[in-house]
């Protein structure tokens, strides 16, 4: 099962994207719509409001009084506190029960307005945010849905900011302009990366990506947040530290776009009993490659792990090695090593243009041409960590 979370402020227009997905095929659970169900007259959610706010929120003939609700509990973070506290529990217990009725190979979208706020992004495979600038949305909130204005900017006010909702997005749909346009923008979404996507997970495979290298891309970091954020709910305790390596972690290196991650365990007993819980994940393990090439004699200490994507929107490899093993020790003094040496960095992106070129187009033989270069540069590195009393910062 694919599950996606959508989500984006109030006014923004998730009602297009989710009725768009639902046209191509989607299994649509829809957090309003279970907090309507879940404070109907004579529902536990409705009495519990009715005592935490008062008997003002309802209407005469005994329905919950939306408006009226919202002009106590928005007034301040206490009682919008202790509306979520009611309502919150409520509707996940209704929405699990839906989850398990869409059955295994569904796509699952889950339509959560304050997914941002109750930091439920890492437990999704992707999260889509649907994006509209704050005029535009305090507009639709009163011509729409007939708010006070004074009201609209409150509630807008009341929610994650952009900043926070670009952290957690995988995808960014913009909906300030043209309906159509977005509708469209989301069916070739569907048929270019979520179909693919549920694909690859149902089958636990890998999406392919090519050695090409392209621009430094200074927000390689938040993605490589967002993933981090999923291994460690994936890996709980098993994963000691998970840090972002390689050359998307070294400002202002080109590199191929690729995010790679190591997660550093307690032995490789642990790192065989992830496979499972990465693979649910969207990170499927890569069959075959246990080990990294060593640059010492101690070649039973180079073992490792390697998962790669399901995903084909965002490729990326997850190593899982040894605490303390040389090949995790080296992935982190590497990356730190070209972050600090200038002429490295240089250095490293030559025999990297060098390796695409002698690779063209085959990833395996680009991770070969590299290697020698790899064996010249482990005790530059070392000497450097000693040189500079490296350690290993914290994640």
């Amino acid at each position: 099962m694919l599950r996606i979370g959508l989500t984006g402020g109030i006014g923004a227009g998730k009602s297009t994207v989710s009725r768009t997905l639902a046209e191509c095929g989607a299994f649509i659970v829809d957090s309003d719509v279970i907090a309507r169900e879940v404070v109907e007259p004579g529902t536990p959610g409705l009495t519990a409001l009715v005592e935490a706010f008062g008997e003002s929120i309802l209407r005469p003939d005994g329905a919950l009084d939306r408006p009226a609700l919202a002009a106590i509990a928005f007034q301040d973070d206490a009682h919008r506190a202790t509306l979520n506290g009611i309502v919150h529990p409520l509707v996940g217990a209704r929405r699990a029960e839906l989850i398990a009725s869409a059955g295994e190979d569904a796509i699952v979208v889950e339509d959560i307005p304050l997914l941002t706020e109750n930091s439920l992004a890492p437990f999704y495979h992707l999260v889509l945010v649907v994006h509209a600038e704050i005029e535009t949305r305090v507009a639709r909130l009163v011509s729409h849905r007939g708010m006070d204005e004074k009201d609209a900017r409150s509630r807008v006010a009341a929610q994650a900011s952009d900043e926070q909702r670009r952290a957690i997005a995988d995808v960014w749909l913009d909906n300030s302009g043209d309906t159509e346009a977005l509708a469209q923008n989301v069916r070739d979404l569907w048929a270019a990366r979520l179909l693919p996507y549920a694909h690859n997970l149902r089958t636990r495979q890998r999406a392919p990506w090519q050695p090409q290298l392209v621009p430094a891309d200074p927000t390689w970091p938040v993605q490589a947040q967002r993933i981090i954020n999923r291994l460690a709910v994936a890996c709980g305790s098993k994963a000691l530290r998970i840090d972002h390596i390689g050359s998307t972690a070294v400002p202002g290196l080109d590199a191929k776009d690729v995010i790679d991650i190591q997660v550093t365990v307690e032995s490789l007993d642990v790192a065989d009993a992830l496979a499972d819980p990465l693979a649910d994940i969207g990170l499927p393990p890569i069959a075959g490659i246990t080990a990294d090439d060593p640059h010492d004699a101690e070649t039973a200490t180079w073992g490792k792990r390697i998962h790669a994507a399901a995903d084909p929107g965002r490729a990326a490899l997850v190593h899982l090695r040894v605490d303390g093993w040389p090949g995790q020790r080296f992935a982190l003094i590497f990356r730190d090593w070209l972050r600090a040496d200038q002429q490295a960095r240089a250095e490293y992106l030559s025999i990297k243009q060098a390796a695409e070129r002698a690779a063209d187009g085959d990833s395996g033989t680009y991770v070969e041409a590299k290697e020698p270069w790899f064996a010249r540069a482990y005790p530059r590195a070392l000497a450097w960590a000693v040189d500079t009393g490296w350690t290993p910062p914290a994640p």
